[in-house]
């Protein structure tokens, strides 16, 4: 009985800091774990192994009981691929979707969602599947604009599929489907809500009163509405543009953060019970917080996200820029252990002190990179770090010293 608890202990602890989809285990882009460097060495971490053959596309990587998965485009299909996280040596791959091409850059945008033993991943073109996460067998899958009336949205779908219990939240962008939960053992249709056409954003869960709500940003404007039906509680549009709406809503203390791009800024909303539904009032909405392609991260009272291309410190509740800097240049971040992990779309690594008195950075390096921008957002999981760039995908040592 002791050795088998030692090892159901030593397994779990194992896979303690695994990063099982979009922004990690609680969708907040925070690793939780420590004993991280906090100097690279000259020239960068250690690099554990380099992945080719990924294909073209922006998807990141989730990582999962041994296990890393990311999409990627080769020829006219797209895929999902499992690539193994102690060699990098892939697994196993399946055809998910006909290609997605467009001018900067083809292939997937979104994220593999992974829990237990299942996996699902959303291609750019709207192929939705349910997939074996040690095998890759399909469980199910279909395409959403063929099955909601739903059409791609200009670059591709590019959200990250939801877990909500058995519920999979996913944002078609259909009449009368802008948001859909699915059954997510089966795809059968739970609720359906709203007719706004997709955005590129993923959606965030949070709990007001005695209501789950789901918080999303379509194409026209920010949504909550009740997890267990869908039906809409508030909607705020002031802070959408008509051009890409991206970055993922930030949930906190009965607050709910929104920014875009393309000149429209960010705002802060009051989320309040009010009857047997949610009431939202707005706190501030200011131009100092703009994400472009890559969302902020709250950590403590303070906000770290690429303004447009600056780097920027702000109050969560008030909006108050503490600091701005241009940093490693346009790019994403992720925090772990008191660091941001920064990466620009030049292939610039840079770990920076996360405070709001100043920008301090330690240490940076460059990837070789493709011609592309590289998009995808940095990925923290076990005491790597993952950086993909199109078909090349990189570990890099950042718990131990070369």
């Amino acid at each position: 009985m002791r050795t088998l608890l030692l090892v159901v202990t030593l397994t779990s602890y194992a896979h303690a800091a695994d990063w099982p989809q979009w922004r990690g285990p609680n969708r907040d882009a925070k690793s939780t774990e420590t004993g991280l460097l906090k100097k690279w060495p000259e020239g960068g971490p250690k690099l554990v192994w380099k992945a080719q053959g990924l294909g073209a596309g922006y998807s990141n990587v989730t990582v999962a009981a041994g296990r890393v998965y990311t999409l990627g485009q080769r020829g006219d299909t797209q895929y999902v691929m499992a690539f193994d996280e102690a060699t990098g040596k892939k697994l196993w791959e399946v055809a998910n979707g006909s290609a997605y091409r467009e001018r900067r850059g083809d292939g997937p945008r979104s994220v593999p969602t992974v829990e237990g033993d299942r996996l699902w991943a959303f291609s750019a073109d709207g192929t939705l599947s349910c997939l074996e996460a040690k095998t890759g067998k399909k469980i199910w899958g279909y395409n959403v604009t063929e099955k909601f009336g739903a059409g791609v949205p200009h670059w591709g779908y590019s959200e990250s599929p939801l877990i909500d219990g058995d519920n999979l939240i996913v944002l078609p962008g259909g009449s009368g489907a802008s948001v859909v939960a699915l059954n997510k053992n089966t795809g059968a249709v739970i609720w359906k809500s709203q007719s706004d056409s997709a955005g590129y954003s993923s959606a965030s869960l949070g709990t007001v009163g005695k209501i789950k709500q789901v918080m999303v940003l379509s194409s026209q404007g920010a949504m909550g509405m009740r997890a267990d039906n869908g039906e809409l509680l508030w909607r705020y549009d002031k802070v959408a543009n008509r051009t890409a709406n991206v970055a993922t809503p930030i949930f906190h203390n009965n607050h709910v953060f929104y920014s875009t791009d393309y000149g429209t800024g960010c705002a802060l909303l009051k989320l309040q019970p009010n009857g047997g539904s949610v009431k939202a009032t707005e706190v501030y909405f200011n131009r100092d917080m703009k994400n472009h392609h890559a969302s902020s991260i709250l950590i403590g009272d303070h906000l770290y996200g690429f303004s447009s291309a600056i780097l920027t410190a702000m109050n969560f509740m008030t909006g108050e820029v503490a600091w701005r800097d241009r940093s490693v240049g346009k790019g994403s971040l992720v925090y772990a252990d008191g660091m941001l992990y920064l990466l620009s779309e030049d292939g610039v690594v840079g770990l920076a002190e996360a405070t709001p008195q100043a920008y301090r950075e330690v240490s940076r390096f460059t990837i070789q990179k493709s011609d592309r921008p590289t998009w995808a957002n940095p990925v923290i999981a076990n005491g790597k770090l993952y950086i993909r760039d199109q078909d090349t995908l990189y570990n890099f040592d950042i718990k131990n010293a070369r």
